[in-house]
C-alpha cells in the first residue's frame, strides 16, 4: 500500500499539473470553455495510453538496450533533479510549439508537457523495479493521471482562486519534494551499484 502511495505521488510530481496549469490555459486561450475540455480530455487520453505502453514495454526497451537498473535510477534521478530545479527556478521563454490560433494535438500538450522524457524513463525504471507488481503500477498510474485530468480541467477555477503567484509558489514546493525524491532515486542507484 505504501508503494502505491508513493509511486502515485512520484508520478503525479512528474507530471506537474500545476506547473502545467498556465501552460495549458495559454495554449487554449481562443478555444471557448466546451471545446477546451474536449481538447484537455484528448490530450490526456493520448498521454494515458503513450504512458501504459512505455509501462508494459519498457522492461523489453531497457533488456534491447542493454541498461542495468542502477543505470536507469542513476540517470532518471539526474534527470528528475534537472526537472525539479526548473520547477524552482523558472525560465521566461514559453517553448509551446504551437501558434496561438491552432488547436494543439499530440504536441506540445500530450507529449511533452504530460508524458514527458521524464516520466517515460520513470515508468520503465518503475516496470523494471516492479516487474511482478505491474497491477499496482497501472493502478498508481491510473490515480496520478486522474488527478492530472481533473485539475486541468478545472484551470479556470484553480487559476482564479490561488492567483499565478500562488500557483508559481505550489510548482515550486513541488519541485522542492522531486528534488527529494530524485537525489533518493540517485543515491538507491549507487546504492544498487555498489552491491553489485
Amino acid at each position: 500500500m505504501n508503494e502505491i502511495i508513493s509511486t502515485t505521488i512520484l508520478l503525479i510530481l512528474i507530471m506537474d499539473p500545476l506547473g502545467n496549469l498556465p501552460i495549458f490555459m495559454t495554449i487554449l486561450k481562443n478555444l471557448d470553455a466546451k471545446r477546451r475540455r474536449i481538447v484537455v480530455i484528448r490530450e490526456m487520453i493520448i498521454a494515458l495510453v503513450v504512458m501504459l505502453i512505455f509501462l508494459f514495454v519498457g522492461e523489453k526497451i531497457l533488456t534491447v538496450l542493454n541498461l542495468k537498473t542502477e543505470t536507469v535510477s542513476i540517470s532518471g534521478g539526474i534527470i528528475l533533479f534537472l526537472i525539479a530545479i526548473k520547477m524552482i527556478f523558472p525560465s521566461d521563454d514559453n517553448n509551446s510549439g504551437t501558434s496561438s490560433d491552432e488547436e494543439p494535438f499530440l504536441v506540445p500538450l500530450a507529449i511533452p508537457l504530460v508524458a514527458g522524457p521524464s516520466l517515460l524513463a520513470t515508468l520503465m525504471l518503475l516496470s523494471h523495479q516492479y516487474l511482478h507488481h505491474m497491477s499496482y503500477l497501472v493502478g498508481s498510474l491510473l490515480i496520478a493521471w486522474f488527478f492530472t485530468i481533473i485539475i486541468l480541467l478545472l484551470s479556470g477555477l484553480f487559476l482564479k482562486l490561488f492567483g499565478d503567484k500562488g500557483v508559481n509558489a505550489l510548482e515550486r514546493l513541488m519541485g522542492l519534494i522531486l528534488i527529494m525524491l530524485s537525489t533518493q532515486m540517485f543515491l538507491d542507484g549507487i546504492r544498487a551499484w555498489f552491491k553489485n
